[in-house]
């Protein structure tokens, strides 16, 4: 027969084998493994880095969408010459869109005078244009005259930024 002493240690043994098996796993501290990778939607296109292809903010951040000339001229400088060259290219790229030229004067000289100027500049622009390929049928022209200033100053950095043409979209892009 078993001794008592025998029948303890085998039951102190069994209690202990049966709590070691109820016994949990001890917490191991997540390591850093770097970045998370996370699942791109397939169904969702990513923002685009810059401004849409073809849009107005596309024209004036990547070509340039103005024209300046100096006080009481309408005559394209060399860098309003490279500046419309850089929009015909572009609009060679996206052949359904069509413009307008807004001639712009300085503040100086009579309203009737500074419409007539404005009209000149705008129109200056647009021969440029056509003489590089593009359609006419595609660009419309106008002249604001003194009426619509970039910079409302009346000083001569001011009067220079107002002296311009400005070209915008008005239709046939993704604007």
């Amino acid at each position: 027969m078993l001794s008592r002493k025998s029948i303890l240690i085998s039951s102190l043994l069994t209690i202990l084998l049966g709590l070691s098996a109820c016994a949990s796993k001890p917490e191991v501290a997540p390591q850093d493994t770097g970045p998370a990778i996370v699942a791109q939607d397939p169904d969702v296109a990513p923002e685009p880095a810059g401004p849409t292809p073809g849009s107005e903010e596309d024209l004036i951040q990547n070509v340039g969408n103005m024209v300046y000339f100096a006080y009481d001229q309408y005559n394209l400088t060399p860098e309003a010459q490279a500046t419309l060259a850089r929009q015909a290219a572009w609009l060679k790229e996206y052949p359904e869109t069509r413009i307008r030229i807004a001639g712009n004067c300085d503040e100086r000289g009579t309203r009737e005078y500074n419409l007539a100027l404005g009209a000149r500049r705008a129109n200056a622009a647009r021969a440029f244009l056509v003489s590089q390929g593009i359609d006419s049928a595609r660009i419309i022209t106008v002249s604001y005259g003194k009426e619509r200033p970039v910079d409302p100053a009346s000083n001569e950095a001011a009067w220079a930024k107002n002296r311009n043409a400005m070209t915008n979209i008005m239709g046939g892009s993704s604007s």
